[in-house]
């Protein structure tokens, strides 16, 4: 599973950075470009509950084929794309079904105990960060070619093909993934466990209809359980912690939305310098990744007091950053954010897992990659708004975003607190 996820980022990173370039050269507006753009985040937005939902009904394996399959078709209508019209309509498949690397997660949170569960997802994280790294380089390269956008796309769309070989290729075993679901499932004690539970009877009506080949009704028995999932997730006391992350995700894009402006303003030093600075944080993001182990196990495992140290030492690396008055200051702030930052996504996914119940792991995810998505929309335009104040106003601005995350974690303290402790007395 590491190997797709390093692929995925990889070929996606090779394109992607290309494609404003590209849709600009087919005659399209920045206007056009930006609603091309803001589409295909609108889509990822509504789109990641239902595929997550929808991967905990039908299995991974197969939602993760179709996802994959489906993602390498858009990629492909990317390159034959001759028409604004082209490039627009090729954003659709992957802005729906491209999900792969939260089915990817959930299905990893399915095979790996609670205890290991953060050391695998950071070693998962730093596979695709280093992708993420690679892939630009090489698509720069091939887009100095003749027709290179399009070898580029069509590079990407191989890269899912095989992606989608390897895991068909797995070793799966759908019995013994659901009996690790069970009894995970079990553990979980809040009221959304208790709802995942009560809807077996309507999964099992999904796979007696899966055995009789009901094209019919199969399809509305899937969409009819998905809708009481995300029912069951809106139920839920599970609000906190997406607010938690909502909070931290938009403090942390507002730290990079008007970054490499704010280094030219406030210290006069290029934007070539801030992309070197970028990359050497995604660098150190990757080494926090593989240092999860060694760090989960200073914490003995307590996953809430391990996210409310990172999110607090976030919270003053960006005010460090805000209020830095040296470029040393800003490289000291960018280096141990790296860490925190990467520790955090980390601990606030495992937190989701531990209190939501693993047997909804899908779901869960997906609702996670919502309110991601819901970040990445209201991000900008709150930089805008502070940017007309201050350079240093977006990230002042998430200081205050962090100090509300952390009181938060601080108010429900008891309830992170106890699943921690049920996790490590059934461990």
């Amino acid at each position: 599973l590491f190997l797709p996820s390093f692929q995925d980022l990889f070929g996606v990173s090779m394109v992607v950075p290309l494609m404003h370039l590209h849709v600009k050269s087919l005659g399209a507006s920045h206007t056009v470009a930006g609603i091309i753009g803001s589409l295909y985040g609108i889509m990822q937005l509504f789109s990641s509950t239902f595929v997550g939902c929808w991967s905990d009904i039908v299995g991974r394996r197969y939602s993760l084929l179709a996802c994959i399959l489906l993602s390498a078709l858009g990629y492909f209508l990317l390159g034959t794309s001759t028409t604004v019209f082209l490039f627009a309509i090729s954003r659709v498949p992957v802005g729906i079904f491209k999900h792969t690397l939260s089915i990817s997660k959930a299905l990893l949170s399915d095979l790996v105990s609670e205890r290991d569960r953060p050391l695998v997802m950071g070693r998962f994280n730093a596979a695709s960060s280093v992708g993420f790294i690679l892939g630009p380089v090489v698509g720069g390269y091939l887009t100095e070619l003749e027709d290179g956008f399009y070898q580029t796309s069509f590079i990407c769309a191989s890269i899912f093909l095989l992606n989608a070989g390897l895991v068909w290729m797995l070793p799966w075993s759908e019995e013994n993934t659901g009996n690790r679901e069970h009894q995970q499932g079990n553990k979980g004690t809040d009221s959304f466990s208790a709802k995942v539970n009560r809807d077996l009877h309507l999964k099992s009506a999904t796979n007696g209809a899966m055995a009789s080949n009901s094209l019919f009704w199969f399809p509305w028995i899937q969409v009819a359980t998905v809708l009481k999932r995300i029912k069951g997730i809106a139920c839920s006391d599970l609000w906190d912690i997406f607010l938690v992350r909502l909070l931290m995700s938009v403090a942390i894009l507002l730290y990079y939305s008007n970054f490499s402006l704010a280094l030219e303003e406030r210290f006069g030093v290029k934007p070539l310098f801030a992309g070197y600075l970028m990359s050497y944080s995604s660098a150190l993001g990757v080494l926090a990744g593989c240092l999860l182990g060694p760090i989960t196990r200073l914490y003995q495992h307590n996953t809430y007091r391990l996210l409310l140290h990172s999110s607090t030492l976030t919270c003053t690396l960006i005010l460090l950053y805000a209020s830095a008055l040296s470029i040393w200051m800003v490289i000291l702030s960018s280096t141990f954010l790296a860490f925190s930052t990467t520790i955090g996504r980390t601990c606030i996914l495992d937190l989701e897992l531990t209190i939501g119940g693993n047997e909804a792991s899908g779901t869960l995810l997906g609702v996670g990659q919502s309110v991601t998505s819901v970040g990445r929309i209201v991000a900008p335009l709150l930089s805008g708004i502070a940017q007309e104040f201050s350079p240093c106003g977006p990230p002042s601005l998430g200081v205050g975003l962090a100090l509300v995350a952390i009181l938060i974690m601080n108010m429900n303290k008891q309830k992170y607190c106890s699943h921690g402790n049920v996790k490590l007395k059934n461990q």
